[in-house]
């Protein structure tokens, strides 16, 4: 079904009317036979945009209302009757209204993408802090170095280059060392692979004869395995043979099949080095050096085990080094391990900004009316209907909620599991490939699966409990919207308890022009807030309870939004 019949299926059964933002038409005849709508010719160089047809706009409200979704007749185990919340309606767009969250879910599952916002302010500069000349692709037939198989498969997945692959990937077939800096969900993972892919092809490198070429170090093992599903899944057309490491599995699984002969490592330091040790893997030939994430990293204190990994990989190498923020620690080791490099910046990443693809809302719900409040919300995403579609992460801020959210919502009808930090390799494997392939519909997480994760399909993201600095929350969000798809994240809020943490994530939504209203704006100037390393939160405000920041590593560096109480102040420990 394309992409026109499956907006006119939702429309005949939830009586929406057409929305006005729409994805590239497919395959537009070169003359149309109709005077329709004008269309841009093809033509090689920069994609001119096809004029859009004149469609009469529809009213906007000068302010988002607020409805009221029907309540759902099933109550929460051991819970009084239920009893509908305030539902933010969804954020006007200029020519209509965005997806309503059971649209976009169902649009997220059904694979349905369309071009990724853009992003004005886009600066590529040399090691001197120079400005360099923008060689952007624009269409994947503009790659000419791509071998004609891979752009065959780019072509049947994406419409264009994201913004991130369209700048990076005539610097990296240059040889040049890059440094890529954008948002989570941006596209940075094909980023780094096709270029060290192309080159290998053209080479006819043999992994029995030149050893490893690429290695692409990860700061968690869920990374680890995504980038590694990706590597196949484009690499396959041109023979490429990769294996991940990573800590919690079989070390003598991965090692067999390095023995085997692999062109790519994507590993965690961790393991890395335990086998570099115990001499079961070599990487003194490769010849492309990826670190992604290279933030997160740091926040792991994997700085040590890297620089130690790097004196096993030759200096005369191409790197290039992704991450999603660029602080001063992130500057320090770029300055260690690159020659020269030429850094790609989409948007103002001095601040941390969220991915434009994502609506974000902000619900105000008391404690105890949290439980209820996500079965609505997963009622009104259509989750909770025999034959539902949809995907969507719930992140909880401790492993025992997380535990007992997943326990709570199974019991309510709803297909879910949980994973967090104590789970072992082999049940958070079983979690992630039963939300993959559509066996659950909620997966409940830690922080554990913020980063890295790229899950097809995810249409909603729930931060049960707010996360604890705008960082975790940037990247919570991320795992929707990814690739073209637009996703849904909403937030609960608890007045009593997340005062701090509110005016954070107003900056955060301001930042990519969300509706905030005018409810959230008087709380957070009631509540007070809290600076962070990325500029988020005011001044002053008061706390409520005894508890004192002193002893908070978070606070001290300013960071922190649970000073509330002081028993109720949570470690950020990414194993969580």
């Amino acid at each position: 079904m394309d992409y026109v019949a499956h907006l006119q299926a939702l429309a005949s059964m939830s009586g929406w009317t057409q929305p006005q933002w729409g994805y590239p038409p497919a395959a537009a005849p070169a003359h149309p036979a109709a005077p329709a709508a004008p269309v841009a010719p093809v033509v090689p160089g920069p994609v001119v945009a096809a004029a859009p047809a004149p469609v009469a706009p529809a009213p906007v409200a000068p302010a988002a209302p607020v409805v009221v979704a029907p309540p759902y007749p099933r109550g929460w185990p051991g819970q009084p009757a239920y009893q509908a919340y305030p539902v933010p309606a969804p954020t006007p767009a200029p020519g209509g209204r965005t997806l309503t969250i059971a649209e976009a879910c169902a649009a997220a599952a059904s694979g349905t993408v369309g071009e990724t916002v853009q992003d004005n302010d886009v600066r590529v500069i040399d090691f001197n802090e120079s400005p360099l000349p923008l060689h952007k692709v624009y269409a994947f037939d503009q790659c000419v170095r791509f071998p004609p198989k891979l752009i065959a498969d780019l072509k049947q997945s994406f419409p264009s280059p994201s913004q991130i692959q369209a700048f990076t990937w005539p610097l990296a077939m240059q040889g040049k060392d890059v440094i890529g800096i954008a948002a989570t969900g941006s596209g940075k993972t094909l980023a780094f692979l096709l270029p060290a892919f192309s080159e290998f092809y053209h080479a006819g490198h043999q992994p029995q004869r030149d050893g490893v070429g690429l290695l692409v170090m990860s700061p968690t093992r869920e990374l680890a395995q995504q980038i590694e599903v990706e590597a196949n899944r484009f690499g396959k057309c041109l023979g490429m043979f990769n294996v991940s490491m990573y800590g919690g599995a079989p070390k003598w699984e991965q090692v067999n099949k390095y023995r085997q002969g692999v062109h790519s490592i994507i590993a965690c330091p961790g393991r890395l080095n335990d086998l570099l040790d115990g001499r079961q893997v070599q990487v003194n030939r490769v010849r492309k050096l990826v670190l992604d994430e290279a933030d997160r990293m740091l926040d792991m204190g994997f700085e040590p085990q890297i620089q130690k990994i790097l004196q096993h990989v030759p200096r005369s190498r191409h790197t290039m080094f992704f991450t999603a923020t660029w602080p001063r620690e992130v500057r320090q080791l770029a300055s260690t391990i690159l020659y020269q490099p030429a850094r790609v910046m989409i948007g103002n990443r001095d601040e941390l900004k969220a991915n434009q693809d994502v609506t974000q809302q902000v619900r105000i719900v008391e404690s105890h009316g949290k439980k209820a409040a996500i079965l609505q919300l997963l009622h009104e995403a259509g989750l909770m209907t025999p034959g539902a579609v949809g995907k969507a992460l719930v992140f909880a801020t401790t492993k025992r909620m997380c535990d007992d959210l997943a326990n709570q919502l199974h019991h309510s009808g709803v297909s879910c599991a949980a994973i967090h930090g104590d789970k072992d390799q082999k049940a958070r494997d079983h979690a992630l490939n039963g939300l993959k392939q559509g066996r659950i519909r909620v997966l409940v997480a830690t922080d554990v699966a913020a980063r890295g994760l790229d899950i097809k399909g995810i249409g909603l993201v729930v931060n049960y409990d707010a996360a604890n600095n705008t960082e975790d929350y940037v990247h919570r969000i991320g795992r929707t919207g990814r690739a073209g798809a637009k996703g849904y994240a909403v937030t609960f809020l608890c007045p009593s308890e997340d005062g701090g943490k509110i005016s954070g994530i107003i900056q955060v939504m301001e930042s990519t022009n969300q509706y905030v209203s005018d409810e959230l704006r008087s709380l957070s100037r009631r509540g007070g807030g809290y600076r962070s390393r990325y500029g988020g939160g005011g001044h002053g405000g008061h706390r409520k309870g005894g508890g004192s920041s002193g002893d908070c590593k978070w606070c001290k560096i300013g960071d922190c939004w649970t000073h509330q109480k002081g028993s109720r102040n949570r470690s950020r420990s990414p194993r969580r």
